[in-house]
């Protein structure tokens, strides 16, 4: 009942938010000439047609969830990602010449060792053992086991927190642009060139933001009292380390020292990008740091969905 309440404040939320990104798309188009100024009736048919396609999507992706495999919003991004890549290898063909084989090279062995390495920190984790004591017909025997802590407690969700923040600048400056007034178009003319995302001062701002928040909710998931207080009360506990406050301690410093490599990490996979960009130089980077994250979280995520739809099957053929 009380994930149905939090869905459902999550739907009601989502309006105003879609409603705010309608009008900021709006806005941008307005700027860049794609799109003419409407009337107010005009906009709101705007707003309200692409609110009703984001109610649409979630709703498509509870039933994907509901009914296929893995999540079924995180599903509907994957798609989108992979469906641009076919137009992307399509637009680039005029850029494989013979002076660009070393360049395209370059590009191929930095994408699969990134991969690789995307793949390894999702999977990577700490194991602290855990010991539990329990009694048995008046003997103590102790059972081990161990508390995986994921290198990467936070996922993409720093990454899209950034994003979102970072961009708030840019799409100021471009609304400021359009207002008529000389000094509030040259102070926005300023950001905009500030922020580019190929400058120096944008990658930097984008890295320290990922690293701020994958601590921020690397806080907000993980508490590691509430964990301590768990483990004394079920007997467990970690060798060398007291129950309670010791052990608490304990765990707020492994997260710590494994939040700050999955930190620097994400921010590295977040300003990547802009860094091959920069040196490589090939255009139509489809799939940046997010969309890789999300490509590769999406696939492990489906494997391990698909394993067990299949262990199931078996144990309940082995049932009958």
């Amino acid at each position: 009942y009380g994930q149905e309440k939090i869905n459902q404040y999550t739907r009601f939320l989502t309006i105003p938010l879609a409603a705010m990104q309608a009008f900021g798309m709006y806005l941008l188009l307005r700027g860049q000439g794609i799109m003419s100024t409407l009337t107010p009736i005009q906009l709101v048919a705007l707003i309200a047609t692409m609110i009703t396609g984001t109610m649409l999507s979630i709703w498509l992706g509870e039933l994907i969830t509901e009914y296929g495999v893995g999540n079924g919003v995180s599903f509907l991004i994957f798609a989108g990602i992979i469906s641009a890549l076919p137009t992307a290898i399509i637009q680039t063909k005029d850029f494989v010449t013979t002076e660009n084989i070393a360049k395209i090279g370059i590009f191929i062995l930095i994408a699969v060792i990134v991969m690789a390495l995307v793949v390894f920190i999702s999977e990577a984790v700490r194991r602290i053992p855990v010991h539990y004591a329990r009694r048995s017909r008046g003997e103590v025997a102790g059972a081990t086991s161990y508390m995986p802590l994921k290198l990467n407690q936070a996922g993409v969700i720093p990454i899209i927190f950034a994003v979102s923040l970072i961009l708030m600048p840019s799409m100021a400056a471009n609304f400021l642009g359009s207002s008529g007034n000389a000094q509030l178009a040259k102070v926005a003319q300023d950001v905009a060139a500030a922020l580019n995302p190929q400058s120096l001062l944008y990658n930097v701002l984008y890295f320290v933001l990922v690293v701020a928040f994958t601590y921020f909710y690397t806080t907000v998931v993980f508490n590691p009292e509430k964990i301590a207080e768990s483990l004394q009360k079920n007997g467990g506990f970690i060798p060398g380390t007291r129950p309670g406050p010791q052990t608490a301690k304990y765990l707020g410093s492994v997260l710590n020292k494994i939040t700050l490599a999955g930190a620097l990490f994400l921010g590295v996979i977040a300003i990547l990008p802009s860094i091959v960009q920069t040196f490589v130089n090939i255009p139509n980077l489809v799939v940046g740091g997010t969309g890789l994250l999300i490509v590769v979280s999406v696939v492990i995520e489906m494997t391990r969905d698909l394993e067990s739809q299949l262990i199931m099957r078996k144990y309940d053929h082995f049932i009958k």
